[in-house]
């Protein structure tokens, strides 16, 4: 086969497109120029992120800048395509504003995530390490998409929540400002017992924990006198990324007061009762025996 025969396979017609002849080398043509534009594409974002991750930007802003980049690109190819078919931009105006208005009926929940989702990227309500709590999960945000956050939860599941349903409905964001957290435990002494002696020991329990904050400091209070018990509860904050940690250190606590109690005799209240009989009560040495008899 020689090179005008070739010539003249890759210029054979095939489809008009708004009035343009498109060519069986066009057909080829475009999809070498989508694969090399996705591969160049694929390497500046690759390069940029390390460079912006040597200078320890925040990987909010890193991902923000990917996606930009991706749309910026996604255009450049589309109008490249264009260009090299020679179909003008302008031609697809009145196709694309139908195609965009019925697009934009059918597919509502879809743009209203896919705004949600660039909304969360700039404005940064919630941003990637964050700790969250959304209805009944709880969870550290690994990926915000353009369509949904994935979040994996304190159990390890991942959840793909809606970016509508972040900005539309309340979501507890534990690490916004800073990674601080409160927690407490909770202590129930028998009556009888020193109030003092306990709240000093609880207070010296709690500061024995080196992830417990000093400042501010534990905060001991005597809460009331239960039913059982004399109840007392410890503040204290630490500095926690997930739940876990608040977990762990108030088993550490609960660990070391079971301990200084056991030194100082100091009961842990456990429930009682107090049963109260009318009348007289018959004690009987061997019920067995005065069955027999009656």
């Amino acid at each position: 086969m020689q090179l005008d025969d070739v010539l003249k396979i890759l210029n054979y017609p095939t489809i008009t497109l708004v009035g343009q002849k498109i060519t069986v080398g066009q057909w080829l043509v475009i999809p070498l120029v989508l694969f090399v534009g996705y591969l160049l594409t694929k390497w500046f974002t690759n390069v940029l992120s390390k460079r912006m991750l040597a200078k320890n930007m925040d990987p909010n802003q890193i991902h923000l800048i990917r996606r930009i980049i991706y749309v910026l690109a996604i255009s450049i190819l589309l109008i490249t395509v264009l260009d090299l078919i020679n179909v003008p931009i302008a031609a697809f105006a009145f196709l694309s504003g139908a195609i965009a208005i019925g697009f934009g009926f059918g597919a509502q929940n879809i743009i209203n995530n896919f705004i949600s989702g660039w909304i969360l990227m700039w404005e940064r309500p919630i941003r990637i390490g964050d700790y969250l709590e959304v209805d009944n999960a709880k969870g550290v945000v690994e990926e915000i998409n353009t369509r949904s956050t994935r979040i994996r939860r304190v159990d390890g599941v991942h959840l793909l929540i809606p970016n509508s349903k972040l900005l539309e409905n309340t979501v507890v964001n534990r690490t916004l400002v800073d990674h601080i957290m409160r927690t407490s435990v909770v202590v129930g002494v028998a009556y009888g017992s020193p109030a003092k002696k306990v709240a000093t020991l609880i207070m010296r329990a709690a500061k024995e924990q080196s992830i417990i904050l000093k400042n501010p400091p534990p905060v001991v209070t005597f809460e009331d006198f239960g039913d059982n018990s004399l109840l007392f509860e410890v503040n204290f904050w630490i500095n926690a990324i997930v739940d876990g940690s608040l977990r762990a250190v108030r088993s550490d606590v609960r660990f070391r007061l079971d301990e200084l109690f056991a030194e100082h005799n100091i009961v842990v209240a456990f429930p009682q009762r107090d049963l109260h009989i009318d009348g007289s009560l018959t004690l009987l040495k061997n019920p067995l025996k005065v069955a027999d008899e009656l």
